[in-house]
């Protein structure tokens, strides 16, 4: 199969190349467009914060992973960029490739599950640009299979690996509900801000972001529908919340344990939860010594990310064992797009309806008749199916290596059920 990619992920390359090709919703537009005029028949593109990646059937066969290489470097100048910062695929590689990149063993985080609705827009952005043909739709539909079935079907995405997710777990375990909960997030860097989300996607009644840069708490506070704390004045107002997540840079406590301590008093000694995510800390640890409050620091939070990595490499075999039962099942599809076995199973499909149909009104004449009745449908048949049989013919031997013969071949199995009667009659 004429099937292309390339990748610039975690593996091959630094954060910087990383970021540095990293493509919005319009530059992919303009990239899959410059890419349909002269490369590629069908493709898509996919770009998150750890990986770039480029999938497209060629338009001839002189075409190579060196064309979508340039075509990105056309549209993203990078400095410093080298060979070894790509991977390339070919044929039925690249599907393997997508399809482990869907199911998250791919990833930087093991069985991060965004990245299967990150696979999913980008089909779908794709789509809308019309670079979207059955073959890559029919890769697509197994590759979605595939991501469901990795999930469903094994805990390769089951507990927190990130610092962030790990502490609003731990959270859901001192709190068995969070709709009647308050949380003020201090920081809106990265790590704040993903806590942030998680705590919304939980359901949390209230929360507010504090940073000293304001603009920034501002931007995050719109974005997650949370209220904007002044960075001078948060310290007078812990006591009106039960979860305290501390994620700011600073080389000292923002929070001493007598600031706490106050807290807690105005609070009538109701139980506060401080989860410390930042590096260096941002409460002084000698806050667990205080009755009611329930703290948690960096290093209690990475013991938990790292046996929940641990329990997850562990599912790794499970998932690549549905890799290989979908790539087999894609393979086999894709196999079956020969002329020869494609016109065979035609032919049967339609001798069953017409032997099925001369049994059901053959008593309806006489013996000489019935006999006719046999000749004449057989004909018929044979004369509806001749100029199919011959257009057929000329794809015989192709065994589905050109993509326009082997979307015909498909097209005609689709049209008359025949994967469908196939299966029935197995």
């Amino acid at each position: 199969m004429n099937l292309l990619s390339i990748s610039i992920n975690h593996k091959t390359s630094p954060l910087e190349i990383r970021e540095a090709l990293f493509f919005s919703d319009k530059e992919i537009r303009n990239l899959l467009y410059n890419l349909r005029k002269e490369i590629i028949s069908e493709g898509f593109v996919l770009s998150t914060c750890n990986r770039t990646e480029v999938y497209g059937i060629p338009l001839h066969k002189d075409i190579s992973t060196e064309h979508l290489k340039k075509e990105i470097l056309q549209i993203k100048s990078v400095k410093d960029i080298k060979p070894e910062h790509f991977d390339s695929f070919y044929s039925f590689g690249s599907v393997e490739h997508l399809f482990k990149v869907i199911s998250g063993i791919d990833s930087q985080l093991i069985g991060d599950n965004q990245i299967f609705s990150q696979v999913r827009s980008s089909f779908q952005l794709a789509d809308e640009n019309g670079t979207v043909g059955f073959l890559m739709r029919r890769i697509f539909d197994n590759a979605i299979k595939t991501g469901r079935r990795a999930i469903t079907e094994t805990k390769i995405s089951e507990g927190a690996v990130s610092v962030s997710y790990a502490a609003v777990q731990l959270i859901e375990k001192i709190y068995s509900s969070l709709t009647k909960k308050s949380a003020l997030v201090i920081g809106a860097g990265e790590t704040g801000t993903i806590a942030a989300k998680h705590l919304r996607e939980r359901g949390i009644q209230k929360l507010a972001i504090t940073n000293r840069t304001e603009r920034r708490a501002a931007d995050v506070a719109e974005m997650i529908n949370a209220e904007n704390i002044s960075y001078d004045e948060f310290k007078e107002q812990l006591h009106n919340y039960d979860i305290i997540i501390g994620a700011a840079a600073t080389e000292d406590f923002l929070l001493t344990k007598h600031e706490i301590e106050a807290a807690m008093k105005k609070r009538n000694d109701s139980d506060m939860v401080l989860m410390d995510i930042a590096v260096p800390r941002n409460f002084d640890p000698k806050s667990k010594e205080i009755d009611y409050v329930f703290y948690n620091d960096i290093e209690s939070l990475n013991i938990i990310v790292e046996q929940n990595l641990m329990k997850r490499r562990d599912e790794i075999p499970k998932v690549e064992k549905i890799i290989s039962e979908e790539l087999d099942t894609f393979l086999n599809w894709y196999k079956s797009l020969d002329a020869a076995p494609t016109i065979k199973i035609l032919r049967e499909y339609f001798e069953s309806i017409r032997a099925e149909e001369v049994e059901k009104n053959k008593n309806r004449f006489n013996q000489e008749d019935q006999e006719k009745l046999d000749i004449i449908t057989k004909r018929i048949v044979n004369k509806i199916l001749h100029s199919p049989t011959v257009e057929l013919k000329k794809l015989n031997g192709t065994n589905g290596a050109l993509n326009e013969g082997a979307v015909k071949i498909a097209l005609v199995k689709e049209l008359f059920g025949l994967d469908k009667e196939k299966d029935n009659n197995d």
